[in-house]
């Protein structure tokens, strides 16, 4: 069949409550702002002319209409969102350190997201899909978890390029054994994943980048493709043998870094979706990298994700 999505994403929407200064009392005043790390990647995704679809769950409140609102307007397709009247939208409060790193506290015993259940998984959204794309937050309990099983099962099935972020959120697992169990079961269903530096540590206990790829690619021999992330380091490519490296942006002016890894994640399916994931080159993936490095920057100079991603002419001007 045709396909009419470019990006289909399942899993978290959510408000991301960040710090932005304080009262005259001295009390931290907390900006409401949209996001969800699958719906992140479909935000940037939009702003590179894709056309995208969201699957998730939301409460029947303020947050959730709010959240769809903004989606809706990031041109994401919100057909797939569920609103519960019996759940409340999943919050997370961040808090951000000097050099822009978070620290995470959220409201979701459990939060809308994660009650999306097997029978709310639309199946012609994923079959319509070029790629479908989801994390481990959609895996840490259940209805969620055989949800994100289902949806995986019929993107295989329609012959979807699979793409996973592992997006380690410790506070939310019952266990960092159970992070990992499902984390492996994710990668083991993916073509392309991508994976910060800290990661790759939890996941292979390897500190340098290349052994650690290297024993998740032996591990899991269906992915094609693996990127490693390391914040303003940079990011590496692992394709067929291939290994390239771009360093990133230091240009100063990082504010936080929520949705970078995201907006990342998201030039990198965009680069997919136009030259393919046969046969790239090294300078295939050196261009890939480049862009998704400087769009990753520019979100760390402004707060909050959905409504951060950069245009990509700004990207382009950046380069």
């Amino acid at each position: 069949m045709s396909k009419s999505i470019d990006v289909a994403a399942l899993g978290e929407l959510l408000i991301d409550f960040t710090c932005n200064g304080a009262s005259p009392q001295g009390n931290p005043f907390y900006e409401a702002n949209p996001g969800g790390a699958p719906c992140n990647v479909l935000a940037m995704l939009a702003k590179l002319g894709k056309r995208t679809a969201f699957i998730g769950k939301v409460g029947d409140d303020q947050f959730g209409h709010f959240l769809r609102q903004v989606a809706s307007e990031a041109g994401i397709s919100m057909d797939g969102l569920v609103m519960d009247a019996h759940s409340h939208t999943t919050l997370a409060f961040v808090k951000t350190a000097e050099n822009g790193d978070r620290d995470f506290s959220f409201y979701r015993d459990p939060g809308a997201d994660a009650l999306l259940t097997p029978g709310e998984v639309p199946e012609d959204v994923i079959a319509g899909a070029r790629i479908f794309h989801f994390g481990s937050l959609s895996l840490t309990g259940l209805p969620v978890r055989s949800a994100t099983q289902k949806a995986v099962a019929l993107a295989r099935t329609a012959g979807c390029l699979l793409s996973f972020d592992p997006n380690l959120r410790p506070p939310l697992w019952n266990s960092l054994e159970q992070a990992r169990e499902q984390i492996n079961w994710g990668l083991g269903q993916c073509d392309i994943a991508k994976i910060s530096d800290d990661e790759l540590l939890f996941l292979t206990g390897e500190t340098d980048f290349d052994d650690g790829a290297a024993k998740l690619i032996a591990q899991f021999p269906n992915l094609q493709l693996v990127n490693v992330t390391a914040g303003a380091q940079g990011s590496i490519s692992y394709y067929q043998g291939l290994r390239v490296f771009q360093p990133g942006l230091s240009l100063g002016g990082v504010i936080e870094t929520t949705g970078a890894g995201d907006t990342f994640c998201a030039c990198v399916l965009n680069f997919l979706l136009e030259h393919g994931l046969e046969h790239l080159t090294s300078q295939d993936l050196s261009q890939m990298l480049r862009f998704a490095n400087a769009a990753a920057y520019l979100v760390t100079t402004r707060r909050g994700a959905i409504r951060s991603m950069p245009e990509p002419e700004q990207v382009l001007a950046l380069l």
